[in-house]
């Protein structure tokens, strides 16, 4: 086949979303305003529905929907905001998946907890292959200091929540809801965690928008299933606001959503109390700073162009999954292990595409890597394992499963700038490289 460039991830953008953001760039608001209230309900309509065209003009137009949903700068921002209205702080212990990006234990570390890092099953999941945490190992690392356990949907397949409940209930005697110093947020925070009277679950949903799993017979979808659920818009994802991401929360008995709305703006505008929509009404300039904390909300440019990034959602995940099913027949027809994006139990949002070449190390992986640069193909490796890093301590030794699982791991392009003929050609690239390389 005649060489091609295939980029790894660049984010899909049509000319929609630019007329979007022009349309919000000449309304006057830029900051935070109408646009982000919107596609707050209507993610929070997508989340319970799995529908893209309900009416959320109003707040009223949701009917009996709850808006359990908030926009933020980022996902990032979008975790730690969950752990600070849980209250996680100082003395606290959140477990973290050894296997993962930085956000999911830095997040935690922003807030004063300590991080305690749990080895992921050998191979991973032995449906999925998802390198989902080693649930025994989870359970046994829980102690009364532990206030939350935060599971990743790597790739857009989503965790076994049904087995991480199960352990928190069991393990609720270990846990001491916080005492409130009597501040509104330590208030809420206390609240809150008396009501779950458990370990919080934070899911780190930032690949798995869209993605559901069936749940005690019931399927339920990403940012409807943990406690508290983080996503991300970053431009690679499968959705995009180009920065930005969203927390949302279940109902949680005896706390109103709007008092943990309200929390969250307060966190992410300065702990101010009023908003630059809210100030622009008459006689309504007046404010209150409840706390000294931090700014992190989300644009009016950035929503513009996540409502049209909606708008589209479903036949770009439709797109993708094409993508899969190519990349699936080609692997399994060399014996290549790969995730399983689509099982009866669990639709992912197909995001990413990792495949794993039995019996290579890391030198032989990265010679591979080469070897599609070569022939014009981007790929990438999500991720060395958190412990390898120098933040976290570079040692790995007590985390072997997250190593093996790294060191023979490959992502593939997987987007839907991808043609029919350009998915062929990874696959034709993969299959030169391998003949070169072992």
């Amino acid at each position: 086949m005649e060489k091609r460039r295939i980029p790894f991830s660049p984010p899909d953008i049509s000319e929609q979303e630019i007329a979007e953001v022009t349309n919000a760039l000449r309304s006057g608001w830029i900051t935070t305003g109408p646009r982000t209230k919107l596609f707050e309900r209507r993610l929070a309509a997508y989340i319970a529905t799995n529908r893209t065209d309900l009416d959320c003009s109003t707040t009223e137009s949701m009917g009996n929907l709850r808006q359990g949903v908030v926009c933020l700068s980022s996902a990032t921002a979008s975790e730690e905001m969950n752990l600070r209205v849980l209250g996680v702080g100082p003395g606290d212990e959140v477990l973290v998946p050894a296997y993962t990006y930085t956000s999911t234990a830095s997040a935690a570390l922003h807030c004063g907890a300590a991080v305690k890092f749990i080895d992921i099953q050998k191979d991973g999941d032995p449906v999925t292959h998802l390198p989902e945490m080693d649930y025994d190992a989870l359970e046994a690392a829980i102690t009364p200091k532990t206030k939350a356990i935060v599971p990743v949907d790597l790739g857009g397949i989503v965790c076994d929540y049904e087995r991480i409940f199960e352990i928190v209930e069991r393990k609720r005697d270990l846990f001491t809801a916080k005492q409130s110093d009597g501040s509104p947020l330590s208030e809420l925070s206390a609240r809150i965690q008396k009501s779950l009277g458990r370990v919080a679950v934070v899911a780190d949903c930032a690949h798995s928008l869209g993605a559901s799993r069936v749940i005690k017979g019931v399927r339920k979808y990403c940012g409807a299933i943990a406690d508290f659920s983080s996503f991300s818009f970053h431009a690679v994802k499968n959705l995009t606001t180009a920065e930005g991401g969203a927390s949302a929360w279940q109902a949680v008995p005896g706390v109103a959503d709007e008092e943990i709305y309200k929390m969250f703006q307060l966190l992410s505008l300065h702990g101010q109390n009023k908003d630059a929509l809210a100030k622009s009404k008459q006689n309504a300039w007046a404010y209150d700073i409840i706390g000294p904390w931090y700014k992190c909300n989300m644009t009016d440019i950035m929503a513009a162009v996540g409502l049209i990034q909606l708008d589209r959602f479903k036949d770009l995940l439709a797109r993708r999954r094409e993508i899969i099913a190519v990349y699936d027949r080609f692997c399994d027809a060399r014996g290549i292990s790969h995730l399983h994006h689509h099982t009866p139990l669990v639709d992912s949002s197909n995001h990413l595409y990792l495949i794993r070449i039995p019996g290579i190390r890391e030198a032989e992986r990265d010679r591979l890597i080469e070897a599609m640069s070569q022939h014009g193909v981007a790929t990438n490796v999500h991720y060395r394992p958190l412990p390898m890093m120098t933040a976290y301590g570079k040692d790995c030794s007590a985390y072997p499963n997250s190593f093996d699982y790294y060191q023979n791991l490959i992502s593939l392009p997987l987007h839907t700038s991808l043609s029919d003929e350009d998915v062929q050609y990874v696959c034709y690239a993969l299959d030169l490289s391998l003949k070169e390389v072992l």
